[in-house]
């Protein structure tokens, strides 16, 4: 009985043992479990961003987008359901066949006059397909108030060109601004402005394609304005 205790006893202990150490080498273990985390967190952080500019491509899209419900703004109606649209489609196309009549068929001005129609005819339906909005004198009109723009779906029209031409203006702005005050820490900085450095100006645009948020936090703290002090004026 007591030699059959013993071996149960022993067979308990040798069991315990692989327990235990496999509970000491637990933490070892840990290492692959963290980077594969890191791994998904930075897919998932790689997603979100992606989601972001699709929604913002969307949404500027869906701005530009013409609703047929709501086209007819200050007075101004589309121009496919235009009369003086239609009209003066019809007087200018009149006109170039009425010179087309005047040259031999196949002849060079034969030739361009008929490729001027059919630019003429495409430009018109062009403007019908778009959605652009015509005035009583049938000519297209553009909504360039922000407000009605984006009400009416016209946003397209002036106001994201608009805010599309200050941000790529700002950008090289910004850009150029950060190359300049790079290179002027160079031995040799008016060599630098005469001869560009082309590295150096290729990673300042790139660093300021987000300048929006880099001026806004450069204005938080003081950094983006120099002293008045050191603005050089002319004497008075």
């Amino acid at each position: 009985m007591a030699a059959v205790m013993a071996t149960r006893l022993g067979a308990q202990v040798s069991l315990s043992k692989p327990a235990g150490l496999s509970a000491s080498k637990a933490p070892v273990a840990r290492a692959p479990v963290a980077r594969a985390v890191s791994c998904s967190a930075e897919k998932k952080e790689a997603s979100t961003v992606a989601g972001v500019a699709a929604a913002a491509l969307a949404l500027t899209f869906s701005f530009g987008a013409v609703d047929a419900a709501y086209a007819d703004v200050a007075g101004l109606t589309p121009c496919s359901e235009s009369k003086a649209f239609a009209k003066r489609k019809k007087n200018e196309v009149k006109a170039l066949n009425k010179r087309l009549k005047n040259y031999e068929a196949g002849s060079a001005p034969a030739l361009a006059i008929q490729a001027t129609i059919e630019k003429t005819e495409r430009r018109f339906d062009n403007y019908g397909k778009q959605g652009l909005l015509c005035g009583t004198d049938g000519l297209p009109h553009l909504i360039a108030d922000p407000g009605l723009a984006l009400r009416y779906g016209h946003a397209g029209d002036v106001f994201i060109p608009t805010i599309g031409f200050i941000y790529f203006a700002g950008w090289l702005g910004f850009a150029g601004s950060k190359y300049l005050q790079e290179v002027a820490k160079a031995t040799k900085p008016i060599e630098k402005e005469i001869i560009i450095d082309v590295p150096l100006a290729w990673r300042m645009l790139w660093e300021g394609f987000g300048w929006p948020l880099r001026a806004f936090a450069e204005y938080k703290n003081g950094s983006l304005m120099e002293d008045d002090s050191k603005i050089t004026t002319s004497p008075r």
